[in-house]
């Protein structure tokens, strides 16, 4: 516990279901979660050095129950949170980006072509 898991940061655009999908086949991992301002800040500049878009991160926005909530998809506990104001939209279920620039979350389309961050 502690350790961080390995990280790897695709360059290649994809919609969200592709890098899902992708992260489980050939790394065993998922998309990457932050739990932490220090592994915001990590993410953030690995990003940087691949790509100035903003990546996909694991973080889900969807109606559960009647109400919106945020979620990993990985199923760790939701404990710490970097949105941009006005974020996370609360209209569609929606996708989350980390800014390579200033390390804020935005809510996204899912099937915007995005590169992603994988952990494993």
């Amino acid at each position: 516990a502690g350790r961080c898991p390995w990280v790897q940061v695709s360059a290649r655009c994809q919609p969200v279901p592709v890098p899902q999908r992708y992260c489980r086949d050939v790394y065993r991992g998922q998309l990457a979660s932050v739990h932490s301002a220090a592994r915001n800040q990590e993410l953030q500049s690995l990003a940087r050095t691949y790509t100035i878009l903003a990546p996909w991160i694991g973080a889900v926005t969807s109606c559960r129950a009647g109400k919106w909530e945020s979620h990993w998809e990985d199923s760790s506990p939701w404990n710490y949170a970097n949105w941009a104001p006005i974020h996370p939209f609360h209209t569609v279920t929606t996708c989350t980006t980390l800014s390579t620039r200033d390390g804020l979350w935005r809510s996204r389309f899912c099937l915007q072509l995005r590169p992603f961050i994988c952990q494993y």
